[in-house]
């Protein structure tokens, strides 16, 4: 049996990108394991309260939605956007708190809230992977901002454990002895990284909607963070987003290194077969055209022409991941020469606070002395 989540409206706020203004309610739920946002309008509780009592067999909830209002518009009144942002997280509340368990158990309710179905639910847990892929479900990942401040820190926690996994998934890479295995560590490693990229632009887009002037939000009093918090988080953003384009930048030289080492090895191997082929007494003569037999798949349907083509398109390409691994390079050098600007700065400053610590001592043996002869 799975808990029951911690339901809340905390905001509602007006969304302009269509050509009429309309307001939406932003859902809080809390899970043991994930905190997300969901954003619903007026008209998606209507529906929702349909299909709970068809579900339900036709018994309707405890409570229903606030009715509509005909003559005021919530994009124009903001004390009835708040009245209905109460009387919605009312309804939410007490479908979820409810003894009758009905209602909660249909596919329409875990839809409206994007929760797993019950099947599901009991299977999370096989392993940390897993675990870790659903905590985002319907949260960060799916592009929406997080506009919760709590949900924003564990949107961030999350981050924070996505690019480690990419950053043990390179580490696992690196230490593989096969092509296949370099393979399925480079793939985990990008969807690592891609899942941080797309959870980064929302927390970036959260905290501008934190941010800014709460003239069109609703109930948002508690959600306001000082100056000094937004700068703080604003800083762990960017230093999640440069972690994250370090990570992807080591990733195209592992695989920028791999396939210059696949291309030497073919190399050295044609190499070593015709100097046996040199070597061998009394061979046949060389053939002045193509061997059948050594073809492969991407050379057999080509003549002589589509043949010179394909190997100069090789040759572009190895070009390329060599200038990607030499840029990769420079940023590494780059990254050393800052590291040894900041530790010349670090001696300098030890040096300053040794000779602060040698005038104070002096002075310290000058004030003793007096205290000695005064006593």
């Amino acid at each position: 049996m799975t808990s029951r989540p911690e339901i809340s409206i905390p905001t509602a706020s007006t969304c302009t990108t269509s050509k009429k203004p309309y307001t939406i309610y932003n859902i809080t739920l809390r899970l043991p394991l994930r905190t997300f946002t969901l954003q619903k309008r007026y008209s998606d509780f209507i529906a929702l309260h349909s299909a709970l009592t068809s579900q339900a067999g036709g018994s309707p909830p405890p409570v229903s939605p606030p009715p509509k209002s005909y003559f005021t518009s919530t994009t124009s009144s903001p004390a009835l956007a708040e009245s209905r942002r109460q009387a919605l997280e009312s309804y939410l509340q007490t479908i979820n708190t409810d003894p009758d368990g009905r209602w909660r158990n249909t596919t329409a309710w875990r839809s409206f809230l994007n929760l797993p179905s019950s099947s599901t639910s009991s299977s999370n847990n096989n392993s940390r992977h897993t675990l870790l892929q659903s905590s985002v479900n319907g949260g960060a990942t799916s592009g929406q901002p997080v506009a919760d401040p709590v949900a924003w820190l564990d949107h961030h926690r999350h981050l924070k454990s996505t690019l480690h996994a990419a950053r043990l998934e390179l580490t696992k890479r690196d230490q593989a002895s096969t092509a296949q295995a370099q393979h399925e560590c480079s793939a985990q490693a990008k969807k690592c990284l891609v899942q941080a990229g797309t959870t980064i632009s929302s927390l970036e887009q959260g905290l501008k909607t934190l941010g800014t002037d709460s003239s069109s939000s609703w109930g948002s009093e508690k959600n306001k963070l000082g100056e000094g918090e937004m700068r703080r988080r604003r800083d762990l953003v960017a230093s999640a987003k440069k972690e994250k384009e370090g990570l992807e930048n080591l990733l195209n030289a592992m695989v920028a290194k791999s396939s210059l080492d696949a291309t030497i090895a073919q190399a050295s191997m044609a190499s070593k077969e015709k100097l046996l082929l040199d070597g061998s007494k009394k061979q046949a003569p060389p053939p002045t055209g193509r061997v059948l037999g050594k073809e492969t798949d991407r050379t057999r349907a080509l003549d002589n022409h589509g043949v010179l083509q394909l190997q100069q398109q090789l040759m572009r390409e190895q070009d390329e991941d060599v200038d990607v691994l030499a840029q990769a390079v420079r940023r590494q050098r780059q990254i050393a020469g800052e590291i040894q600007e900041e530790l010349v700065v670090q001696k300098d400053l030890l040096g300053m606070l040794d000779e602060d610590v040698d005038r104070v001592k002096g002075k310290v043996d000058v004030a003793r002395k007096r205290v000695a002869k005064i006593s």
